[in-house]
Parts: structure tokens; C-alpha cells; sequence
């Protein structure tokens, strides 16, 4: 089934968000290998692709995993969670609908 795990970031999370970033990429490019990946991306703070200084408020994933259990286990051992980046994580499942 697929889950959305829904990051949200703690204040003045840039910096460290951009030093755990690339053991966080790299849990995401396994989930992608594997072919359980959906999409993932972060939340800007402010209207902009790039928001510089004003970094960022959160992220998403939506994946693929055997049960609810176990995509809460894997959002819970992110790098994101672990270096303080994300204040909660909230993991729901998923039913896809559109694009058919």
C-alpha cells in the first residue's frame, strides 16, 4: 500500500537540513531503486522553486510499503528526524486515484 509520510520542520531547520540532506537523498534513491517510490520533494517557505535563506517548512513522501508499521519505521530512522530537521512526522496511507 502506499503511505504519505509528511514531514514538518522545526524553526531555523536550513542548515541543518542541508547537512543531513544527503543521507536523506540517499534513503529516497533506495526507495526509488526498489520501485516503491512515488514522489518526494520539500515544502518551499516562500513562493519560490529556490527559497534561499527562507528554506523550507517540511516535506512529503508517498511510497510504497508492506504496512503502516513499516512506513513509520522507516520515517522514523530519516536522517531529517534524527538531526532535529523535522519537529513532527505524521505517516498516513494512501489510496491513488488520478493520474489513472
Amino acid at each position: 500500500m502506499l503511505y504519505c509520510i509528511i514531514g514538518t520542520d522545526g524553526s531555523d531547520s536550513l542548515k541543518d537540513r542541508m547537512a543531513a540532506r544527503p543521507a536523506h537523498i540517499e534513503r529516497l534513491r533506495q526507495l526509488q531503486s526498489e520501485g516503491r517510490l512515488l514522489l518526494a520533494g520539500p515544502n518551499p517557505a516562500v513562493d519560490a522553486e529556490d527559497p534561499g535563506e527562507a528554506g523550507f517548512t517540511g516535506s512529503l513522501v508517498v511510497a510504497e510499503f508492506p504496512s503502516l508499521e513499516e512506513a513509520e519505521s522507516w520515517a522514523a530512522t530519516d536522517p531529517y528526524v534524527s538531526s532535529g530537521v523535522y519537529k513532527h512526522v505524521s505517516v498516513k496511507p494512501f489510496r491513488k486515484v488520478f493520474p489513472e
